[in-house]
């Protein structure tokens, strides 16, 4: 295994935790921007308003996308798995 494999492999894992985490992160970005903007608009100024929605769509979110966020780790496992199987 040379240099530019090692990297190649580096930036596949980089790519797919970006990959695997923008939905839920936008999820989160999207729900936290409206509940801030619901609370400029009505002047309530509730710390747990902030939180509970947020983490509630966040867990909906990593329900909902769990399937394909397996799907793309096990097709990563596999390449890297026939990569260690290739070098020997």
């Amino acid at each position: 295994m040379n240099q530019t494999e090692i990297i190649e492999i580096v930036r596949e894992a980089i790519l797919i935790a970006l990959q695997l985490g923008a939905p839920v992160m936008l999820i989160g970005l999207v729900v936290g921007v409206t509940i801030a903007l619901f609370q400029a608009l009505t002047q309530i100024q509730e710390i747990t308003l902030v939180f509970v929605p947020k983490i509630i769509a966040i867990f909906l979110a990593i329900f909902v996308f769990f399937p394909g966020m397996a799907s793309v780790l096990t097709a990563f496992m596999e390449s890297l798995a026939d990569r260690m199987i290739a070098l020997n």
